[in-house]
């Protein structure tokens, strides 16, 4: 079975192995057995329904909460020789009444809805005596309470298993704490189901995290390391978005905003650039990215504190889905923490309880001392087996920490107590650095004996440390203005039994413009980048005509294959990873008659 499955694969999408869990989710469907199915971005969670859709009698349902998201994926399916449709509402009467028609006559092997088409009107009556082969539920931590991004209407898909009995149920998401896997299943009604969990490490990515200073200068810094490549800008608030498009166009830095309080006619025309790649940067807010299935984002921004590990784990995640190197680089502001906990003031009970342990969850990794790519995976409840992960700030060594903190430590704490446990981060850190503020003054602070002991700091630096003895659990957040106090192991710090860890201040450091995530190197072994980037332009123009995102038609890491092994032959270019018959058929010739001009004008060998 596994080989004939294989068979599918390679025929449709030009693979000839499956990704770790692949096989095992596949197989589930097969049996007809209910399953959760957690795999990373880019970990090939579309094929594990994709490929059994193939294998079965009938038609599978998928559901996604996003139209951009099903438009890309039936696009894809299609270009592969795939008969998949779909059913929203940007379709005009005609085209739905044209795929309602295709349904009837059993010609539809996939089928992608959004929940709310899926249980409005008498749609479900129209679909249960179909021959449904099975049903598979994307994003589906969409369906739990404590999920990063709950939504509603997803709580309405429990009926399924009591229109569709026989038929077997999966819920697939990148990212589901413990809780959440277990609600899913609960909230689906799943029958004793598999659960399919792989690893949340990104092993191409590599992660970094710096204090927010000159954001500007910073995300240019990254950009700079990335020309010609796509990256994706995340800000909190619109208005940055806004800010921070202006000042990177005034650099001459081609970006498209995207938020939502800008017209969803633009809001579709600037994605529709990033993903055909007539853009390469796009500048947003969360509200972009969920319906994003481009494959070739080389590098992930954050201006700000994301709202939860989760979230970061899954926004960071758009970047190297395809499996090559790709940078993440999140610059946090003491101020990041209220800002969250502002737009969460509407919250209440269970919503409000997870959505201020997931904001604490991700405050303790931005002011963490320990390997990111640790960090992440310990907190969905994984073991990380590696000593050095060779792809973060930490296990780099650009992270450094002072050699003797304990005084400063000292200091800090002792202010707290001066102050008598009574303000929060950033007026602390005035007093310790001596400021003149007039709020500082009027409250004779600058006569106590810890005004000013670190002076010779800036006070962003100051408020940073502070907010590291907070996660190390020496001083804590009380109340609703999160008052800084002292607990029990922060006096043992006061009487010199303990020494916490203390990061130096940040220094700016030259990075060397070159590829990123050293253990990823390989990727570009053997590719002559000049014909990649000829390929990618093809490729461009291609999907231009078309209208289909540019990884449609192909993936990066194909087009590094191609550039790799060069064929000009159909036997040599059907062995290029993610070349599939019907792909092959529509666009080899085009593809080895550059490969062969150019190769042939430039005295490279081919075939390699």
């Amino acid at each position: 079975m596994s080989d004939a499955i294989l068979d599918i694969v390679k025929k449709y999408w030009g693979y000839e192995s499956f990704r770790p869990h692949q096989e095992e989710a596949i197989a589930c469907i097969l049996e007809k057995r209910d399953s959760v199915v957690i795999l990373p971005t880019g970990g090939g969670k579309s094929l594990c329904y994709q490929v059994p859709a193939l294998c079965c009698d009938g038609m599978a349902i998928v559901i996604s909460p996003l139209i951009s998201l099903m438009k890309d994926q039936v696009d894809a399916l299609i270009e592969c020789g795939v008969n998949a449709a779909r059913l929203d509402s940007t379709l005009d009467r005609q085209t739905q009444y044209e795929v309602h028609q295709s349904i009837e006559r059993n010609e539809v092997k996939v089928l992608y809805l959004s929940p709310e088409r899926l249980l409005s009107g008498n749609f479900l009556e129209f679909i249960k005596d179909k021959n449904v082969s099975f049903i598979a539920i994307d994003e589906a931590h969409c369906v739990s309470s404590w999920g990063h991004d709950f939504r509603p209407e997803y709580h309405q898909l429990s009926i399924l298993k009591n229109i569709f009995p026989e038929i077997s149920v999966h819920g697939f998401t990148a990212t589901a704490t413990t809780v959440v896997q277990n609600d899913i299943a609960k909230q689906l009604h799943l029958n004793n189901p598999k659960v399919l969990i792989g690893s949340y490490d990104r092993p191409n990515l590599s992660y970094k995290v710096s204090q927010r200073e000159k954001i500007l200068d910073q995300v240019i810094d990254v950009i700079d390391r990335h020309q010609n490549e796509s990256g994706i800008i995340y800000c909190i608030r619109r208005a940055d978005v806004d800010e921070l498009s202006t000042s990177l166009r005034k650099r001459g830095i081609k970006v498209r905003p995207y938020h939502a309080g800008m017209s969803s006619d633009i809001r579709q025309k600037h994605q529709d650039e990033f993903i055909t790649e007539k853009c390469d940067i796009v500048v947003a807010t969360i509200a972009f990215g969920m319906g994003i299935d481009k494959s070739n984002v080389r590098y992930v921004i954050h201006t700000g504190m994301p709202k939860s590990l989760e979230n970061y784990q899954q926004e960071s995640g758009r970047a190297g889905r395809d499996g090559l190197e790709a940078e993440c680089c999140l610059f946090y502001s003491a101020g990041d923490y209220g800002v969250w906990k502002s737009i969460m003031r509407d919250l209440s009970g269970t919503a409000l309880d997870a959505g201020v342990k997931q904001l604490n969850g991700i405050y303790g990794f931005t002011r963490g001392y320990a390997c990111r790519h640790r960090a992440i995976i310990e907190y969905f409840d994984q073991a990380f087996e590696k000593d050095n992960c060779g792809a973060c700030d930490v296990c780099l060594g650009d992270v450094e920490y002072m050699d003797a903190p304990l005084e400063v430590c000292q200091k800090i704490i002792s202010c707290v107590a001066r102050l008598g446990e009574y303000f929060g981060t950033v007026y602390t850190a005035l007093v310790l650095v001596g400021s003149k503020d007039k709020k500082v003054i009027n409250n004779q602070h600058d006569s106590i004996t810890t005004y000013g002991l670190l002076s010779q700091f800036d006070r962003r630096v100051v408020a940073d440390w502070i907010e590291q003895l907070v996660v190390q659990q020496y001083l804590v957040k009380v109340g609703e203005f999160n008052i800084i106090n002292i607990t029990e192991s922060g006096w043992d710090v006061l009487r010199g039994k303990i020494t916490p860890k203390l990061i130096k201040p940040s220094q700016k450091k030259k990075v060397a413009k070159t590829r990123v995530a050293k253990a990823y190197g390989e990727s570009w072994k053997g590719v002559h980048q000049e014909l990649f980037e000829a390929l990618r332009e093809l490729r461009r123009n291609l999907a231009s005509e078309k209208k289909v995102p540019a990884y449609v038609v192909f993936g990066d890491n194909t087009l590094r294959d191609m550039a790799r092994k060069r064929p000009n032959k159909k036997d040599g270019f059907l062995e290029v990873s993610g070349v599939g018959e019907k792909k092959n058929k529509k666009y080899g010739k085009v593809f080895m008659k550059l490969i062969d001009s150019y190769c042939s004008e430039n005295k490279i060998e081919m075939n390699v």
